[in-house]
């Protein structure tokens, strides 16, 4: 019995803190990045988002919701930008309010691809994407759920400027305050729909093998690491998630040469989405040994799972989602093993404060 005890003192859990590139994060509890629709005009974070965040700000680290890097980048209604002056005034808002309370926070820069629809866009247009492939379902817009539409294929030349919207993304984060950043290369979105070969049929540089379908993915790392260092990027994959439509015909051999294509950047983590949508076995384990770097895993993780996979080495942080909408103090409520707070999911997509910063504390309510 002793030995055990001894070993629990020792063994890495939850509220081991972690050293992240410059940064030493009190507690390995991430708070993912989530989607709440609740951005104000023109697409700028408001006093509720700065208040949302705040609460949360005892995460080891939070990543933001999904941030779009330019109007072509839009895919929903109310979801914030960091492409505009205005938009980077109320992100800094949001960093300093999280500062404030001692939090750690990487804005997640997000480019949704085909998962758009006209309505959302420029003028109307056409969502762009690797290829000219509707995803089959619907979408969120101003005037309720719409079909996707079949989206218009990048042009060769168009490509420079995509990343560069990654870049300036980048920079208007740094401007903003944040710790770093995460590029959001999971769910279906722009580097997903290039990294996989049910949505990318191109026949350039940037489509074909498993090479060149990362290609982007990583002109775009060089250019977020070139602003802001690559031990404050992140990168989010999903390599078995069919969200947006989304699927690969051999996806352990293309994410695994993501991760060993990623890995001499020296990143400060890789998030791996680790739903198994369609049922197909995917190795985890071995992804994590080719990245070689921090690992953060995410869903469905409850507190014992959580601290199993990280006594065993199998991750160095783990994602919350649903738990930390629901329980802003979730790292208290985690060590004092705390009844939890349920989810009301008719609040997650969009409303007002009710289901966004209205949850109760536990006894230790920050002030």
């Amino acid at each position: 019995m002793t030995s055990s005890s001894h070993h629990t003192t020792t063994r890495i859990d939850l509220f081991t803190p972690l050293k992240l590139g410059p940064l030493l994060l009190r507690n390995r509890v991430v708070m993912a990045p989530l989607t709440r629709n609740r951005a104000g005009p023109n697409n700028v974070p408001t006093d509720l988002n700065v208040v949302y965040y705040a609460l949360r700000a005892s995460a080891g680290l939070i990543i933001t919701e999904a941030t779009q890097v330019s109007p072509q980048g839009v895919g929903l209604p109310h979801t914030p930008g960091i492409h505009t002056d205005e938009q980077v005034a109320g992100w800094t808002r949001v960093t300093e309010a999280v500062h404030e309370r001692g939090g750690r926070i990487f804005l997640q820069l997000w480019h949704v691809g085909r998962a758009s629809h006209p309505s959302l866009q420029p003028s109307g247009e056409l969502p762009v994407a690797p290829s000219a492939i509707a995803a089959r379902g619907n979408t969120m817009t101003y005037a309720g759920w719409q079909a996707f539409v079949t989206p218009r294929a990048l042009e060769a030349i168009e490509i420079p400027g995509i990343i560069e919207q990654y870049r300036r993304g980048a920079s208007n984060a740094l401007a903003a305050g944040f710790d770093g950043v995460e590029i959001h290369a999971a769910n279906g979105y722009l580097l997903d729909q290039f990294l996989r070969d049910g949505a990318n049929h191109r026949t350039d540089a940037y489509g074909g093998s498993i090479q060149k379908r990362t290609r982007l993915l990583l002109e775009v790392t060089s250019a977020v690491t070139s602003v802001w260092g690559a031990d404050r990027v992140g990168v989010r994959v999903s390599p078995v998630g069919g969200f947006n439509d989304m699927s690969d015909s051999d996806p352990q051999r293309t994410f695994e040469y993501v991760a060993t294509q990623l890995r001499p950047f020296g990143l400060a983590y890789l998030h791996v989405v680790e739903m198994d949508a369609d049922g197909k076995n995917f190795d985890f384990h071995r992804l994590r040994s080719t990245f070689g770097g921090c690992y953060m895993a995410n869903t469905g993780y409850t507190k014992e799972r959580a601290n199993q996979e990280l006594a065993q080495g199998n991750a160095d942080l783990i994602s919350f989602g649903a738990l930390f909408i629901a329980n802003p103090d979730l790292p208290n409520r985690f060590a004092t093993n705390s009844r939890l707070n349920e989810p009301e999911r008719s609040t997650f997509y969009g409303g007002d404060w009710r289901g966004y910063v209205d949850y109760s504390f536990g006894e230790t309510r920050p002030t």
